[in-house]
């Protein structure tokens, strides 16, 4: 038996381009002789669609392309699309065969954690995906339903050799290791052949991953896809058979090349998907902007790629410099525009109302609201997408500017903590036959340079001493009691706490980012703004 695992990139709402892309799978995969065909899940509608099912001619016009698809598929293809039994939708994939849909399977566990609200759209299916192929009992699944061991139990039981998994499984980091473990444990556990197929691309801030997979029932990865691209994986096995399989192995990523894989995917599909062709970044000579430009580079090219320095009369000359050789060393349009100015004349015009109070955090925000403002002139005239640059670290505890430095349509490192930050530029620096990342901006302290003599360290922690506490707090929900109990200072520990709750409004303007954690801001954590429940 030959089986095609295609991990197409597919778009959210781009109904008639996604039943293109997988018509061209599909021709791609039998020209290889493929027996069954795996597409991604909700491949027709792309994943996850939201509130666009409410809509009924969203619905009507998944199920048309489904007819559109099936009656290329010669041999069995899977195709993931939205099902509409009476009134209810289902999360359903399609047995497709000889030009026609033949069955029909909806998943039956929903998924509502994280990221996923699938229980506010679907219903869940009720019977195993039980079919004959070539001879072979077969199981399909969707998703969420290989996780459970129950369902692959059950298809065991019934006599199925081969379990057939679509997925649209996002990406955080460590997560490619964590199922592939899964999978193998499935498949061994279960004596039975897998195959597994996952969606591959950026969609808002989720990323997926790809990386499908054929196990044997002996729990041997005998087939993987590539990492963070398309991919059509071919692999040749007997059903029954405990080894066999023949197939190519794309290598396992992990660490800071796995993460830094998921930015630029991320990046480079918000880009493409929402109709920009290029990216404007405030380059203030730290860390944060130079990884941001390096990303924005890596994922869209340098030439579309402007890189803005901006500044004041607290900017240091080595940050202005380090900046213009960040722009040489990655071949990105660079120009400077002084705030100074526009500074001053704002000061002239709000001194009367501020009736000789002295400078405080206001004058500080001015200047990084003038930058944002620059940046979003820029945007609008050139129709560039402004990039934020802040990190996750900063997003926590609100040492951010909002209308200014969190001014952005896309903020690539807002899932990221600043430690790993570091972690990144000096990863990729490693990779280039000399550094992009001027070794200036990775040793200079951090600094808003936006009055004598600032530094971060000033306001936060240490940086390791903060994303200590903030991994305990915003991504496992741990009390100030269990992080204290963990070897943090108490008086940190609360500060910290009380300005990561407080920071919460800003974070709920700020720009969407690629989640590459288990717990991101936004989808993954939904925290009141209004709330007294500080610990």
């Amino acid at each position: 038996m030959r089986v095609a695992l295609a991990q197409i990139d597919v778009t959210v709402g781009d109904i008639a381009g996604n039943a293109e892309k997988a018509i061209r799978a599909i021709a791609a995969a039998e020209a290889e002789g493929a027996g069954i065909t795996l597409l991604p899940e909700l491949v027709i509608t792309g994943y996850p669609p939201e509130d666009l099912l409410f809509k009924e001619h969203f619905i009507e016009e998944n199920l048309l392309a489904l007819e559109q698809v099936s009656a290329v598929c010669g041999h069995f293809t899977l195709v993931g699309f939205v099902d509409r039994v009476d009134d209810a939708l289902m999360n359903a994939v399609a047995l497709c065969g000889n030009n026609r849909v033949l069955h029909i399977y909806h998943k039956r566990r929903l998924p509502n954690y994280g990221v996923f609200d699938e229980q506010r759209y679907f219903t869940p299916g009720e019977h195993a995906g039980l079919t004959e192929i070539g001879g072979a009992l077969v199981a399909t699944t969707i998703c969420e339903d290989i996780w459970v061991p129950e369902i692959a139990s059950e298809a065991a039981a019934a006599g199925a050799g081969l379990l057939l998994n679509v997925s649209a499984s996002p990406f955080h980091a460590g997560n490619g290791v964590e199922r592939e473990q899964m999978l193998r444990a499935r498949a061994r556990d279960n004596g039975m052949w897998l195959a597994y197929v996952n969606l591959v691309g950026g969609q808002d801030e989720l990323v997926f991953d790809g990386r499908s997979l054929v196990v044997s029932p002996t729990g041997e990865v005998v087939a993987r896809g590539a990492a963070f691209e398309e991919d059509l994986v071919i692999a040749d096995f007997t059903p029954g058979a405990k080894l066999g399989a023949s197939a190519d192995l794309a290598p396992v990523l992990d660490g800071p090349a796995e993460t830094y894989a998921a930015l630029v995917t991320g990046l480079r599909d918000y880009v493409r998907k929402n109709g920009f062709s290029d990216v404007v970044i405030g380059l203030s000579g730290g860390i944060d902007s130079a990884l941001t430009a390096v990303v924005a580079s890596d994922a869209i090219g340098a030439e579309h790629v402007h890189g803005v320095t901006m500044p004041g009369r607290y900017s240091s000359a080595g940050s202005i410099e380090d900046s213009r050789r960040l722009a040489e060393n990655l071949g990105i349009d660079f120009r400077e525009l002084s705030i100074e100015l526009a500074f001053a004349a704002l000061l002239d015009t709000l001194e009367p109302s501020f009736d000789g109070r002295a400078a405080d955090v206001t004058e500080e925000n001015l200047q990084a609201r003038i930058r944002g403002t620059l940046l979003m002139a820029l945007s609008n005239k050139f129709g560039w997408l402004v990039l934020a640059t802040g990190n996750k670290s900063e997003l926590s505890v609100g040492y951010s500017t909002l209308y200014g430095d969190m001014v952005g349509g896309f903020a690539p490192l807002k899932d990221v903590f600043k430690t790993r930050v570091w972690e990144l530029a000096r990863w990729r620096n490693a990779q280039s036959p000399s550094p992009v990342i001027p070794e200036a901006i990775l040793s200079k302290p951090p600094s808003a340079e936006l009055r004598p003599g600032q530094l971060d360290q000033d306001t936060l922690p240490p940086y390791d001493v903060l994303d200590g506490i903030l991994e305990r707090y915003v991504e496992q929900d741990e009390s100030i009691e269990a992080i204290v109990a963990a070897g943090y200072a108490p008086d940190v520990v609360a500060r910290v706490v009380r300005m990561t709750d407080g920071a919460e409004y800003k974070r709920r303007q700020g720009p969407m980012g690629v989640k590459i954690t288990p717990k991101a801001f936004g989808r993954d954590r939904r925290m009141p703004v209004t709330n007294r429940f500080g610990r």
